[in-house]
Formats: structure tokens, sequence, C-alpha cells
């Protein structure tokens, strides 16, 4: 078993993965401001809750989004594990032939996420990301990762709209009966969640007009299975789709 560790910019996903399956997934807050020994009690406590000895993990890869906490987070799991933690970064064997303008400012759970979605599904892809930013990327039908777009995120999205508004409440993402709504909480839930369907559903279509072909969608994030069920694409979710690219990309650069 390997530790897999996406480090976003709201959350930091814990998993325990290998070949035969995904042992456990957690999330944590992301707090640039933590120390090493905190992360490692955070990480500690997860494997301990789990069941999951030091033992058990042969290795360790770090996607990050978040360069300050690199070396944070890499120091945290050597004082629990005793082993270097691989980080995701230019210069990785990827077997992924990037077709962008400056190929090294692609973030590397964008990188990560269609390294997992080729080697599973039909291409070509649009692999949808739900984090603090709601990410679309395309790999064509040859294998290669051609762009994509960057949208405000859906939590980040609702979070502006009650902080900046005066009479506008914190809500939760409950699942909207109906697009048009009846009270105030409702039609925000709505507007977030109807709204940032309607925006995957024609971006997804804008991508397909251009490419001249249908895109097999493959969705993940922790806000995902709020969302693709009210698209009108046919959308996969698949939680683990990161983790088994870090599981890829280890095995493919572990020396």
């Amino acid at each position: 078993m390997i530790l897999a560790i996406d480090m976003g910019n709201t959350n930091i996903v814990i998993g325990g993965i290998d070949n035969e399956k995904t042992y456990f997934l957690e999330r944590v807050t992301t707090y640039t401001t933590r120390t090493d020994l905190e992360y490692s009690m955070y990480i500690k406590g997860i494997l301990d809750i789990h069941g999951i000895k030091p033992s058990d993990i042969e290795g360790a890869i770090l996607s990050s989004v978040v360069p300050p906490l690199n070396e944070t987070i890499r120091n945290a799991i050597k004082k629990i594990l005793s082993i270097e933690c691989m980080l995701v970064e230019s210069g990785m064997k990827t077997g992924l032939n990037i077709l962008m303008d400056n190929p090294k400012t692609v973030g590397s759970d964008m990188i990560v996420d269609a390294v997992a979605a080729m080697d599973e599904y039909p291409l070509p892809l649009a692999i949808i990301d739900m984090g603090t930013a709601t990410t679309i990327s395309v790999v064509d039908k040859s294998g290669n990762y051609i762009g994509g777009i960057i949208h405000p995120g859906l939590r980040i999205s609702l979070d502006t709209l009650s902080s900046k508004t005066a009479q506008l409440p914190q809500v939760n993402l409950d699942m909207p009966k109906k697009v048009i709504a009846k009270n105030t909480i409702d039609s925000m839930r709505s507007g977030i969640l109807f709204g940032h369907a309607g925006m995957m559903d024609g971006i997804i279509s804008r991508m397909e007009e251009e490419l001249g072909e249908k895109l097999n969608v493959i969705a993940t994030g922790g806000l995902a299975p709020f969302v693709a069920p009210l698209c009108t694409h046919d959308i996969i979710v698949d939680d683990n789709l990161l983790l088994k690219g870090l599981l890829k990309l280890y095995i493919k650069n572990h020396i």
C-alpha cells in the first residue's frame, strides 16, 4: 500500500491505495500555518482510525497546488513513516503528452486526474475536478492533454455570495427539489447547484463542438456527487480518480 496525498487549497485528501483497492480516503483542512508535527498527528490519527500500521505502507506520493506546504507535509510523512515522500512535479514520467503553451504551469492535480482517467476510460475524455476551483481538462483520442478550463468552484461561489451580500445567509448544499425556488435559501441552493451544472453542461457541449466528437465525461472531487446528477450529460463520478492517478505515477517513477 502507498500513502497518496492530494493537497488542495481547501482540503488535503489522504488515502491508502494499492493495485487491489482503496483502503481509506479522508480529508483534513488545509492550513498553511500548521507545522509538520501538527500534520504528522493528523496523518497518524487517520492511520490509527483505519487500523493501518506504518509498516503496512511502502511508499508515499504528494500532489500539491499549495507549494509553501510541500516540505511541511513531506517532513510530516517522514516523521511517522521514516520514508521519503515523492512529489508530483515537472520532469516526472507521466506517459501523457501535454500540448500546452507552457506544460510546466499545468496543475499537478489536473495531470494526475488525466493519468488515471486515460488508463481507465475510453478516449477522448473530459475530466472534471470539483474542488476550490472547478477544472475541466480534455484528453484527445490520441492521448494528448490538450487543455481545458478553470472556473470558480461551487463552494467558493456560494461563500462569496453569502459574505458579499448583507441579506443572504450561509446555506448548506442540500439537493434542491426544483429550479424555481420559493424562498431565499432554496433560491441560493438552486442557483448555485443548477447554475454550476449548467456551466458544466455548456462547457462540455462547446468542447465537443470544438473537437467535433463526443467526450466521455468523468467527474471527481468532494462536490461532484452533488452536481453530476443535475447535468444533462452522462457523467461518471469517480471519487478515487486522483488516488488512482497518484498510485500510477508512484509505480511509474519508483526506482
